[in-house]
């Protein structure tokens, strides 16, 4: 029998390609969980309040996230963790490591657009760990693509089965609401950007002659035909199937309007799974277990700008965290112990004495940590699932302010242990050469030293396009290979050599020249 703390926790991300409507999602789903009382839509005037999960300066100019953001609610009696991600492709690896932290996915879609790139991206890594997903097809108050027409095209692309819970009635201008198929409620909203309004009607029975005061009699016929024919085609949902990721529900509305929002809630704290067991290197760690554990998914600095504070985002995998006891860091074989564990509501933030698995704790970090590091009461545990990338943009670093060397060093050294690019030292002359998947990176880095470190540089962009780690059975052999190549050779922050090259075709000449080195796409590797 569960723990009924950790029964009430559902922890999930929300993720989808850049502009679907996430973070207005998550906008929404703080609104009707009481945890806001208005919402600030993402792209709006700067008289205005930035919306809640937007917090960082360049987010709130760019209208864009480029963090994740953690916010914790209740809601019916559930305990509500969101994970809000960065859309933008540039920013990938920290959406990849959020996922190992969440037991659940909402992925949203948006209706006029269909399926985009970064959707299916997300969909696979989904895949890799079979999460299970949960679609949310938004902008059904814009005119886009049928409601039939785009489950086609999501089956299709992401490859995944469907089962529709929630169902349309209208799109565009004749768009009316929400019908839920799971809880065979009818919703019909008037549309409120800011705030929770009560629904105009809400009916159970379609065959209700009160909804003819608010649909034409047509509406409801062609609603009836709809709900009879999603029946017949997916049928009733299998929470298993769900559960194991092999099938996606699919709930349809327009979140910057509120509608549909409540189905897709209330459904969600219904079916989504509370947290599960974990898979460490050493054995699975269930989440019942009475000793405490967990890892580190995300670091970030500065969240208050004024305090210069680094805080390292903890998810709880088994027994119960508290405040002021010690725990052993596995990678440096120490103790520690956190007198401030912080809750999160956006950049709001509280001070936690416990916390269960499913939980997301802030701690307070003066170096100690890097992603992937676990905590736990004295076993020895390394969670799976947090590699590095190979990054395919590299730039080496050129300090512009002699008299800022200490602060720029200091700068690249904590947004590089965030996660936010990869920094890699190369010889002679300990050149530091970030490695990076998209340009917003080194925009996002620039502006930050800048503005939270008072450090200027510029970046040299290198030739280089491919990186692969590199290993060995044979040490020699690997000392000689660095040393031949030694041009081509960055160390990234655990000291491993990684193979920077112009090509794919060039890792490949060199790995039939050296057949006893192998290289790796990613840092996960045994070391």
């Amino acid at each position: 029998m569960l723990n009924p703390e950790i029964e009430k926790r559902k922890t999930f991300a929300i993720i989808s390609h850049p502009d679907a409507g996430k973070t207005t999602l998550t906008e929404k789903f703080l609104l009707f969980g009481g945890a806001i009382n208005t919402a600030g839509a993402v792209k709006r005037n700067k008289a205005n309040q930035s919306n809640t999960s937007d917090f960082m300066e360049i987010e709130k100019q760019r209208g864009i996230s480029v963090a994740t953001s953690v916010m914790g609610f209740e809601y019916s009696g559930k305990r509500i963790n969101i994970l809000d991600t960065p859309g933008h492709k540039d920013f990938a690896e920290d959406t990849y490591r959020t996922l190992s932290a969440v037991d659940s996915v909402i992925l949203v879609v948006d209706c006029v657009k269909g399926v985009e790139e970064q959707t299916e991206k997300l969909m696979s890594v989904c895949r890799m760990r079979n999460t299970p997903v949960i679609i949310f097809i938004n902008k059904m108050d814009r005119e886009g693509k049928e409601a039939y027409d785009l489950l086609d095209e999501i089956e299709e692309k992401l490859n995944i089965s469907l089962c529709p819970l929630s169902w349309p009635i209208g799109q565009g201008h004749t768009f009316k609401g929400v019908y839920s198929i799971y809880n065979k409620h009818l919703n019909l909203f008037n549309s409120d950007k800011t705030k929770v309004t009560d629904s105009v009607v809400a009916a159970s029975d379609l065959n209700d002659p009160s909804l003819l005061n608010y649909l034409k009699e047509n509406e409801i016929n062609t609603l009836k035909d709809d709900v009879e024919l999603v029946d017949g085609i997916y049928g009733k949902i299998d929470k298993d199937l769900y559960t194991d990721g092999l099938v996606a529900p699919v709930f349809f509305g327009s979140a910057i309007n509120n509608f549909g929002i409540k189905e897709l809630l209330d459904t969600f704290i219904d079916i989504a799974p509370s947290p599960k067991h974990r898979e460490a290197e050493e054995r699975d760690v269930l989440v019942e277990e009475k000793n405490f554990s967990g890892f580190v998914f995300k670091i970030h600095a500065n969240l208050d700008p004024k305090h210069r504070d680094r805080i390292a985002f903890l998810r709880i995998c088994s027994g119960k965290f508290e405040r002021n006891k010690f725990y052993y860091h596995t990678r440096q074989d120490k103790k520690l112990k956190f007198s401030n564990p912080m809750d999160f509501m956006a950049n709001e933030k509280s001070i936690v004495e416990e916390a269960w698995p499913g939980d997301v704790v802030g701690l307070y970090d003066s170096g100690n940590f890097k992603i992937g590091d676990t905590l736990t009461e004295g076993e020895k545990l390394q969670f799976k699932g947090i590699p590095s990338f190979s990054p395919s943009i590299f730039k080496e670093v050129e300090n512009m302010d002699p008299m800022r060397t200490k602060q720029l060093e200091k700068g690249i050294e904590q947004l590089t242990d965030e996660g936010v690019a990869q920094l890699f030292v190369m010889q002679p002359g300990n050149r530091k050469v970030i490695g990076a998947v998209g340009e917003l990176q080194f925009e996002v880095i620039n502006f930050r030293l800048e503005h939270e470190y008072g450090a200027k540089c510029r970046f040299r962009t290198l030739s280089y396009t491919r990186s692969s780690w590199v290993t060995s059975t044979d040490r020699k052999k690997l000392d000689e290979f660095v040393k031949r190549k030694q041009q081509h050779i960055g160390f990234d922050k655990e000291a491993n050599p990684v193979y920077l090259a112009d090509s794919e075709y060039m890792i490949n000449l060199t790995k039939q020249d050296y057949p006893d080195i192998e290289f790796h796409k990613t840092s996960e590797f045994k070391s």
